[in-house]
C-alpha cells in the first residue's frame, strides 16, 4: 500500500471515529462528514489517474455533487436547531419532542 493511500484511508477512518465517538455539537458532526466525503472525493480523483480509466472520470463531479448537497442540508439543520433548541448540542436533541 503506498503512502498516499494509506493517508487517504487513514484520515476517512479517523473522521469516521471522530463522527461515533465526539458526538456532542452538531457542528462538530458535520465537519467530520464534511472530512469523510474530502477524503472520498480525492480518492475517487485521484483513482482513475492511476488505473488509467477514462470511464469513470464522472464519479468525482457526483460526489463533489452530493457533498454540496449535503453540507447545505446539514446547515440548514444547524441553523433550524439552533433557532429552536438554543444552542446546537446533540443531548438537547430528542426525537420524542421534535
Amino acid at each position: 500500500m503506498s503512502p498516499l493511500h494509506l493517508s487517504f484511508y487513514s484520515a476517512f477512518a479517523l473522521s469516521s471515529l471522530g463522527l461515533a465517538f465526539h458526538r456532542t455539537h452538531l457542528v462538530s458532526a458535520l465537519l467530520c462528514l464534511e472530512s469523510m466525503m474530502l477524503s472520498m472525493y480525492i480518492t475517487l480523483s485521484i483513482w482513475p489517474v492511476e488505473n488509467q480509466m477514462a470511464s469513470s472520470t464522472l464519479m468525482p463531479v457526483l460526489m463533489l455533487t452530493f457533498s454540496a448537497c449535503e453540507a447545505g442540508t446539514g446547515l440548514a439543520m444547524l441553523v433550524a436547531t439552533t433557532r429552536t433548541h438554543g444552542s446546537d448540542q446533540l443531548h438537547n436533541l430528542n426525537l420524542l419532542q421534535c
